[in-house]
């Protein structure tokens, strides 16, 4: 007969879902880059998979790729590789990886007071250069954070760690639509950013302690992570696996890209949304998105070449693209601008006419 176990949630932890607070932990959803490796752009944020997001800002390069290796039980991870090394970081360079947790999904831990809760980090890492590594947990402000330590112990081998990190009693985690909590595992850090500090919480922010491995010393070093999760309790369960669908329309709050699928032996476009013409040159349409995002997102396209609006009796040249003050959190109002050829009053569709083209939403924390 199976026995049930209560966590410190009170729930069932053999019978409820909704248990992990990570989004994509299990790597599957990649829906900027569809599995293909990219070179990480220097200083800003590049997504491997989505929630994921990597940042490197130092002398050293890296690729980042979603990857079909993982261990029993899971069939992608989010992999990073050094492209260009840098040996000696400068005190304020580092690389690391980190998901942001949205407030409105931590009210329940009650961070940031007596009531504070326990909770438990369980992933599985993988690394050509073994060694000593640590993970950050810090607010929004970037002013409270707690440092963890973990090894890994052999090269190339998946290997599964579980931290029990406690709750920040006092300092502010914040519970709106802004992230909550911040999890970075950092893979090279200076000394600006160094504290010996760990397993308490502390005022200012750091990424590791002075023995962390600095991965970008070794040329084509890897690192990868999957199996992600972060539950209230001392005790980690067994990782909670979503539907696919579930995990993408989760990603798609923070992240949207509306792209052509190829089908086998056809060409590869889509029929965004439609359109309205105002004027000769001004057409207007709305996308209604898949799910209501965090906040109104920003909008971007791939290129205006990968754009055509069909309208009356042929298609126009798109010139520009831009959303309008009328967008929400579940709508967008777009101006799609063309050369000529428009017809006040009539209707058209707007297509992605390329295979890599798109339009991306964005309301990522």
């Amino acid at each position: 007969m199976a026995v049930s176990r209560i966590n410190e949630a009170g729930l069932n932890v053999n019978q409820y879902g909704n248990r992990n607070l990570i989004i994509n932990g299990a790597m599957l959803v990649d829906q900027r880059n569809d599995g293909s490796s990219a070179a990480v752009t220097h200083a800003a944020d590049h997504f491997i998979g989505d929630r994921f997001r990597f940042t490197e800002n130092h002398t050293g390069s890296f690729s980042a790729q979603q990857v079909s290796d993982a261990p029993v039980g899971f069939e992608k991870s989010s992999k990073v590789t050094v492209t260009g090394t840098d040996t000696s970081l400068g005190a304020s360079e580092f690389s690391r990886i980190l998901q942001g947790i949205e407030g409105q999904n931590i009210t329940h831990l009650n961070w940031g007071s007596a009531n504070a809760k326990t909770c438990t980090l369980t992933f599985y890492v993988k690394s050509s250069v073994a060694g000593q590594y640590y993970l950050s947990i810090f607010n929004n402000a970037a002013n409270r954070t707690m440092l963890k330590g973990y090894t890994i112990d052999a090269a190339d081998t998946w290997e599964k760690k579980t931290i029990q990190i406690i709750g920040d009693q006092t300092g502010t985690w914040l519970t709106s639509n802004l992230t909550g909590i911040y999890l970075s595992w950092s893979l090279g850090t200076g000394s600006t950013y160094q504290s010996s500090t760990l397993d308490a919480y502390q005022a200012g922010f750091y990424m590791a302690k002075s023995d962390q491995v600095n991965l970008a010393a070794t040329s084509s070093a890897t690192w990868q992570l999957t199996g992600v999760q972060f539950e209230v309790g001392t005790e980690a369960t067994d990782f909670e696996h979503r539907s696919f669908g579930d995990e993408l329309a989760r990603c798609q709050r923070y992240y949207y890209r509306m792209k052509p699928i190829n089908p086998s032996g056809g060409v590869a476009h889509a029929g965004a949304f439609n359109i309205h013409a105002r004027t000769s040159t001004q057409l207007y349409g709305v996308v209604h998105l898949p799910t209501s995002m965090r906040t109104t997102p920003s909008i971007a396209i791939s290129s205006t070449s990968d754009m055509t609006a069909y309208h009356g009796s042929g298609s126009l040249t798109v010139s520009s693209f831009t959303m309008n003050g009328m967008t929400t959190a579940s709508s967008a109002e777009i101006n799609v601008t063309v050369s000529s050829g428009g017809s006040a009053g009539t209707a058209g569709w707007l297509r992605i006419n390329s295979a890599t083209g798109y339009i991306e939403f964005n309301s990522e924390l």
